[in-house]
């Protein structure tokens, strides 16, 4: 992060063959769906925590940016939450949030919350397609939307919401070997928990549980 409080991008470490950014737009052209999962609609295929939440909850709408940065090696762009807040503080995560009134789609609801957390331009954003519903244990019903980021991207965090902004491998991401899951008690049932550690990072929970859900759709055979 420069002084004026502008995050510059990231140079990503030397390619991997494994996960090349060729490689990566077929599989998320062939493999992730093209239009946003309706959690209205019985076919939709629902991921996550379902199960942990009441029969008749209704769970509330949001969308998370799962955003690409098209380098020779692409890169994942994450956030950690600020210290402060009273949910989830610190804790690394998507740019995204709840879907306002006015959000015409679930893209519309990632691109205005990357916008407000982190300051990116949603002209440096290209849409690629849709992860599955992911349905968390504290009631929102999240649509992934998979997008590229170009390189040239920068970031002003909002200080009160954002603390860091930060780039992980996708390839490191995206080996089950760098994957890990417990399962911890929850409301008289069981929580599968997800974590996939990056130095001296700790992604966990519905971020990991998001990741994998990527892994799932795009590299697992």
């Amino acid at each position: 992060m420069r002084g004026d409080g502008v995050v510059s991008a990231a140079r990503g470490l030397a390619p991997d063959t494994a996960f090349t950014l060729d490689d990566f737009r077929v599989r998320a052209a062939q493999r992730l769906h093209a239009t946003a999962p309706d959690p209205d609609d019985p076919e939709t295929v629902v991921v996550g925590e379902r199960d942990l939440l009441p029969p008749d909850r209704v769970p509330r709408a949001a969308a998370v940016l799962v955003g690409v940065v098209t380098r020779e090696e692409p890169q994942l762009l994450f956030t950690q939450r600020a210290a402060g807040l009273p949910v989830h503080a610190g804790q690394i995560s998507f740019p995204g949030g709840k879907r306002d009134p006015e959000d015409a789609s679930p893209l519309a609801t990632a691109l205005r919350e990357a916008q407000e957390e982190v300051g990116l331009d949603a002209a440096l954003v290209r849409p690629l397609g849709y992860l599955d519903l992911y349905i968390t244990n504290s009631g929102f019903a999240i649509v992934g939307v998979v997008a590229e980021i170009a390189p040239t991207y920068a970031l002003t965090l909002s200080p009160g919401e954002v603390a860091d902004a930060f780039e992980v491998p996708l390839g490191f991401l995206m080996q089950e070997e760098n994957h890990s899951v417990e399962m911890r008690e929850w409301g008289g049932g069981l929580r599968k928990v997800h974590h996939m550690p990056w130095r001296e990072r700790h992604i966990w929970g519905v971020t990991a549980g998001v990741l994998r859900n990527l892994y799932d759709r795009l590299y697992a055979e």
